[in-house]
């Protein structure tokens, strides 16, 4: 399907908030993260605007032109030192301000930026799909599909290698199809949900 994107800019940081708040609510991660309703839907929109903030100041956000998908993408280079993915500092303090500034008494907070920057590659430069939100309503159309071939796209033509953090089945079927393959062995959430960590190198142009 055609979907027009462009770029989010700062005027789009509550829109784009709001579309990975509904779109994540139900998600086995954010459950995890969040294990009662009520709390989710108090703390949740906090965690996901430090999130955008995080990719608008570092990163790219490629927005679907009538607000229905977002996608959050940082460049990540060969000598990176992965910060327990807030960008606030280094990996002993990232993933500790994260939580004081959303969730003070979750350590869960904490402890999922600790285990996905345990598990990130290093070493090699890459573009990281930090997450991709589809709004409720329009999930299952191709939206996530567009918004990650268009980067795909870009970095086959760079020969760039792109990795994910897969939180659910369903996404992870969709990153097979489109390339990405197992890195390491899952993330096993304690007491919680299974994570896939995912790469894909890129593919060789096809010249006429």
């Amino acid at each position: 399907m055609g979907v027009a994107i462009r770029v989010a800019g700062e005027t789009d940081r509550e829109l784009v908030v709001r579309l990975l708040d509904e779109a994540f609510q139900d998600d086995p991660v954010s459950n995890w993260v969040f294990p009662t309703p009520a709390h989710r839907r108090a703390k949740h929109p906090a965690l996901m605007a430090a999130f955008t903030d995080v990719v608008l100041a570092e990163g790219r956000i490629d927005l679907a032109e009538d607000g229905s998908a977002c996608a959050l993408w940082l460049s990540v280079p060969a000598a990176a030192q992965h910060d327990g993915g807030d960008g606030q500092g280094d990996a002993e303090d990232g993933p500790a301000e994260l939580r004081a500034a959303v969730d003070p008494d979750n350590e869960r907070v904490e402890q999922i930026g600790r285990l996905t920057a345990g598990v990130h590659p290093e070493g090699r430069a890459h573009a990281y799909l930090w997450m991709i939100g589809v709004a409720p309503e329009r999930q299952g159309q191709g939206l996530g599909r567009a918004l990650i071939e268009s980067v795909l796209d870009r970095c086959d033509r760079e020969g760039l290698a792109a990795y994910l953090e897969a939180s659910n089945a369903r996404s992870r079927a969709l990153y097979e199809r489109l390339g990405f393959e197992p890195e390491g062995s899952p993330l096993d959430l304690p007491g919680g949900p299974r994570m896939w960590p995912m790469w894909r190198e890129p593919r060789p142009l096809v010249r006429d």
